[in-house]
């Protein structure tokens, strides 16, 4: 198994996660949060594709999926289009609403696609490349990828979890 492989399986685990939070469930549900302090599927969701597709398009040097294919317009959200979700409020996690599965769906697997076209070039040696100099010591793009992907497990999970608690309401 080669570094691309690896990579895309992790990616892969992501989705299938995401999907098994998501599919199925009605808006009420989706933006629905545990108590006032806690975040919905629905800004879980969103908060972890978007951090994926703004890191990803960035070590890529592309332009995100967000802005290319109108998702920033079709979500129609109360802060700055660039918004990724990191340090929102609990007001500000509790305004991420949205409609349908189908949106959230549609977006998280636009960018997956979009990440799994990029990871499968990789190889050993991009990995080592610094894709952000702003931290000490800078970030390589193995550990950027590593890192959205331990980020984005994560929150699926607190996802799933979010399912579960709502479906034994």
């Amino acid at each position: 198994m080669n570094v691309a492989e690896i990579l895309t399986d992790g990616y892969t685990r992501i989705q299938e996660t995401v999907h098994a939070a998501v599919e199925g469930l009605e808006p009420d549900d989706l933006n629905a949060r545990p108590d006032e302090g806690a975040n919905s599927i629905a800004w879980l969701v969103w908060h972890l594709t978007r951090v994926q597709d703004d890191h990803l398009a960035d070590a890529a040097d592309t332009e995100q999926v967000w802005f290319t294919e109108g998702w920033a317009a079709r979500f129609d959200l109360p802060f700055a289009e660039g918004a990724t979700g990191y340090g929102h409020s609990s007001k500000e996690v509790g305004a991420v609403k949205v409609g349908s599965a189908d949106l959230l769906l549609g977006y998280y697997d636009a960018v997956h696609a979009r990440s799994a076209e990029f990871i499968g070039r990789l190889d050993g040696k991009a990995l080592d490349r610094v894709v952000d100099e702003a931290w000490s010591p800078p970030v390589t793009l193995g550990v950027r990828l590593i890192s959205v992907l331990a980020d984005d497990l994560q929150h699926a999970g607190q996802a799933a979890f979010v399912r579960g608690c709502l479906e034994r309401r």
